[in-house]
């Protein structure tokens, strides 16, 4: 393996489209399926074609961060996550969503935000880019949301950041979004306390 003296990035590369239709249409996703020009010959992919979401780490004055339980059907699990959810509209403003979902989801307004990290889930399957941000200077939104279907029984849960970090190394909390989110957010902060002692 040759060595380089500049980082990684990933790099934008648009091979020819040939075809591509949507083969399946759900509730919330369609499934695409291209064939596309690739070295000297043809590939077919089929993928879901996604509209892409918004995330947040909510960090309370304490340092504790705020994580939701639901029930995802695929893997059969009430697993914990960030507040999060889809972009609705073409062309939303992801921080725009940021701020709805944690509202909707939680019932609270955020006076700080910054971008934290934006994430590819599954770049073999979906298109899903999702976008990761802190929210800090948190307090109870204006109105509370009613909550249909899986989030009906969302289970709330307030826990210092650096547990929520060692819950993700243990392979306790495991889902992707979240595991980035909480990484992210521990290494971001705790720079900030390093460049800022006794701040």
């Amino acid at each position: 393996m040759t060595g380089t003296s500049t980082a990684p990035h990933d790099e934008s590369f648009t091979p020819e489209v040939l075809s591509s239709s949507e083969v399946y249409r759900g509730a919330v996703w369609g499934v695409r399926e291209d064939r596309v020009r690739y070295g000297d010959g043809e590939i077919v992919r089929q993928y879901i074609d996604h509209s892409g979401a918004a995330a947040v780490v909510a960090v309370d004055e304490g340092g504790r961060v705020l994580l939701l339980q639901q029930y995802r059907h695929p893997i059969r699990q009430r697993d914990w996550e960030l507040p999060a959810g889809l972009l609705d509209v073409v062309g939303e403003d992801p921080m725009d969503a940021a701020r709805r979902e944690l509202a909707e989801e939680a019932d609270l307004v955020a006076t700080g935000w910054e971008p934290l990290v934006s994430t590819y889930t599954t770049p073999g399957s979906n298109s899903e880019i999702v976008h990761i941000y802190l929210a800090t200077g948190l307090s109870p939104a204006g109105e509370t949301f009613a909550r249909t279907d899986e989030e009906a029984d969302i289970r709330l849960a307030w826990v210092p950041l650096r547990e929520a970090a060692d819950g993700v190394l243990a392979g306790r909390l495991r889902n992707g979004i979240l595991a980035v989110g909480i990484l992210a957010a521990e290494r971001r902060l705790s720079s900030s306390e390093r460049q800022n002692p006794g701040a």
